[in-house]
């Protein structure tokens, strides 16, 4: 046989086994999911996952799955998104846009009314599901307490509650923290603080809070309650996907009720003030967060002059959807006003709580 048709009975060799390699054997090419119930999302790894798209804001995108649960990955992480419901995408200096939307690499697609083809480092914020008040909240709750019964009967209850409604240019956002301790049949600590405000962006980081309201009561720090009116303008020093920090400033106004006065003194006062916040927010691993939030509100001498409050935690993925959270709060008001029987209260309140919590 010469070389010629040598090569040539090779080659025919070679071309029947390369049409009866079985199927199996070829490279697999996962295919494309199309939306119909579901969304999907596609890490760059090239995993697909199914589920129901939440949310992307500061870099981090809210994913929920049924076998999973709720997930937070980063959006350099994700290479497809393919949503089957509505969403509404924040656009860097543009009107939202609202449709169904389709991610790949470097383009994202929305298709509404109209269809619209935006680069991907345009987008800045995504908010899925339908557009109703209820469907954009979130939030964590966490409860701690210390029932002890004997030689000491004490009742402890420790709540913080946290809520968050966010779309592409506003969040609403409520806070509760409260604490309770009864020790033999006597009210050791009753104290309760409940804050709301609005935020409006007027670009991806610039925002104007037109209105918040925050109520306080401690007996024990003699004030039956208080309430204090401000709005803010404020601005998000960082903004990544894992460390978020921000700070504001603006007028305010407070109105406190005493406990219990001197004699001649008035029960209640009333006095514009100046209100000083900050916001810190760090993902120092994938299951620890770590907060920092402080408020400074300066006013006269008799509405208690400087009225500080800190706090600042950590919180720990435990089991499932919950949490274990470690919270340290600091409460000082610079000039207290004494109470009748003439006993003026301590200027600083410490609290350590621990607790479990859960998000919702």
């Amino acid at each position: 046989m010469t070389i010629r048709k040598y090569l040539a009975f090779l080659l025919l060799i070679g071309a029947t086994f390369a049409h009866t390699v079985p199927a199996s054997a070829q490279a697999f090419q996962p295919p494309v999911p199309a939306p119909d119930k579901f969304d999907w999302i596609q890490f760059t790894s090239g995993e697909w996952l199914k589920g129901e798209f939440i949310a992307l804001y500061d870099g981090s995108l809210e994913f929920d799955s049924d076998q999973l649960e709720n997930l937070v990955v980063d959006w350099a992480d994700v290479r497809q998104v393919r949503t089957a419901r509505i969403v509404e995408v924040g656009l860097l200096g543009e009107a939202p846009v609202t449709g169904r939307l389709v991610v790949d690499g470097d383009s994202v697609r929305i298709s509404g009314d109209q269809e619209r083809t935006v680069a991907r480092a345009n987008v800045l914020s995504i908010v899925g599901g339908e557009t109703s008040w209820t469907s954009r909240w979130s939030g964590q709750v966490t409860f701690g307490a210390n029932l002890r019964h004997g030689n000491t009967d004490q009742t402890e209850v420790n709540t913080i509650a946290r809520a968050l409604r966010r779309t592409v240019k506003s969040r609403v956002g409520l806070e509760y923290l409260g604490n309770y301790n009864v020790t033999n049949d006597v009210t050791a600590t009753d104290n309760h603080r409940v804050s709301g405000g609005v935020d409006w962006f007027v670009t991806d980081r610039l925002f104007v809070k037109p209105i918040g309201v925050e109520y306080f009561s401690d007996p024990f720090q003699n004030i039956s309650q208080r309430w204090t009116i401000s709005a803010a303008l404020g601005y998000q020093l960082v903004d990544t996907s894992r460390v978020d920090w921000e700070v504001s400033f603006g007028p305010a106004y407070q109105h406190t009720t005493f406990d219990s006065v001197d004699v001649g003194q008035s029960e209640e006062e009333g006095a514009a003030a100046g209100v000083f916040g900050t916001n810190y927010t760090n993902e120092l691993t994938s299951d620890i967060d770590f907060l920092v939030s402080y408020q400074l509100l300066f006013t006269k001498p008799e509405a208690g002059r400087f009225n500080q409050h800190f706090v600042t935690g950590l919180s720990l993925d435990a089991v499932g959807f919950l949490d274990f959270d470690l919270t340290f709060v600091w409460d000082r008001l610079d000039k207290p006003r004494a109470a009748a029987n003439g006993v003026v209260p301590k200027q600083s309140d410490y609290r350590l709580t621990f607790g479990l919590g859960f998000d919702f």
